[in-house]
């Protein structure tokens, strides 16, 4: 899932994780969990995070980490 972070006119950094998108809500740029098997912006989607769309400087998208690959032990 992917994580953002948002970078306010204060120069604060904030971390958003478990959002699937964002969109700006009139004067809010707000952030959601899309429902499973969506893909759009929604009644199901579950508001995450907002911030006031003027205080924003960058918003910056963050795929996940894959996961790191393991070989098996082997046995003498």
């Amino acid at each position: 899932m992917p994580s953002y972070e948002v970078t306010l006119k204060d120069r604060t950094v904030e971390r958003i994780t478990g959002a699937d998108a964002y969109q700006q809500e009139g004067q809010m740029t707000t952030f959601f969990r899309i429902a499973s098997q969506r893909q759009v912006v929604d009644t199901w989607s579950t508001r995450i995070a907002s911030f006031r769309t003027s205080e924003v400087i960058v918003i910056r998208r963050f795929e996940a980490e894959p996961a790191a690959s393991v070989a098996p032990l082997r046995t003498a």
